[in-house]
């Protein structure tokens, strides 16, 4: 569309008060984009940050982790959570090696056919690397438009396809200006209209807002449940990685019993990590990281 006021407003808000972060600096390329992309899914900028810089300090371009092992990906990805992120990244790294020359590719359609790069993770480069115009819906967007255009508290738990629509309609002509639109109103709901606490006061579009034009209704969406942590198979899982990461080489059963107390739930959790593929089984009972055993 046109530009509207709703542009100007929001990227000269976007300009006066983003965050300084390094995959938004015009030395971020392409590869460095995707590996905060990928590490940002379901996980605080804070945590982000120290990995993501250690990682591209250690491998700065696909070329660099496609040579690496998979297990040296698993133990640098630390305690970001999710840890198969780090093994689909190291195989996006060899696909990237394998059928582009190590460059990665431009399209969103090439994009997408990496390991782990679905079409979110494929729109966020194509606009923020290669400031191409399409749409960027993550939660922050589908907020912000849920609020500002749709007059809802909150989007809806599954995209739909009203909310693409939505947010083509409102996408600026340009393709620089529709990337900028994008990252700005992710900023705007990660720091202004937020789930919780939404600070409407000093929102840039607040005059705009369909959702305070119609007195802030409460949703009418189902509740969503807070996922559990304490005691659960995902904590137990991230105790056993966090022992291999601590050693270069096999660890033993008896070092296992020791940081989980339940066996059942121990021995399910470690299962559940073979098949992941982030955890090798060695002689004798051993694990370790994959490519950390001795051929």
């Amino acid at each position: 569309m046109p530009q509207s006021p709703a542009h100007h407003l929001v990227i000269g808000w976007y300009h006066a008060h983003r965050r300084d972060l390094p995959w938004r600096r015009p030395d971020a390329d392409p590869w460095a984009v995707l590996v905060s992309e990928v590490m940002l899914q379901q996980t605080p900028v804070a945590r982000v940050r120290p990995v993501y810089e250690a990682w591209l300090q250690r491998w700065p371009t696909p070329r660099a982790l496609a040579a690496d092992s998979v297990g040296e990906a698993v133990r640098m990805w630390g305690r970001l959570g999710y840890p198969r992120r780090a093994i689909r990244l190291w195989q996006a790294a060899c696909a990237i090696e394998a059928r582009f020359d190590g460059v990665l590719p431009v399209t969103t359609s090439e994009l997408a056919t990496l390991p782990g790069v679905g079409e979110y993770t494929a729109a966020a480069v194509a606009a923020f690397a290669y400031r191409q115009r399409t749409t960027v819906l993550d939660t922050n967007v589908r907020r912000v438009l849920a609020r500002l255009v749709g007059g809802e508290q909150l989007a809806p738990a599954a995209l739909t396809v009203a909310e693409r629509r939505t947010a083509l309609d409102v996408l600026p002509d340009d393709p620089d200006e529709a990337a900028n639109w994008n990252v700005a109103v992710m900023e705007l709901g990660a720091l202004i209209c937020t789930a919780r606490g939404p600070r409407c006061s000093q929102c840039p579009v607040k005059l705009l807002c369909r959702w305070r034009q119609r007195g802030y209704p409460a949703s009418q969406l189902p509740a969503r449940r807070a996922q559990a942590y304490e005691g659960t198979d995902r904590q137990c899982r991230g105790r056993i990685l966090a022992l291999l990461r601590s050693t270069d080489g096999p660890v033993s059963a008896d070092e296992v019993r020791l940081v989980w107390a339940d066996a059942v739930q121990r021995d399910r959790a470690l299962a559940s990590l073979m098949d992941d593929g982030l955890v090798a089984e060695g002689g004798e009972g051993t694990i370790a990281l994959p490519g950390a055993l001795s051929p």
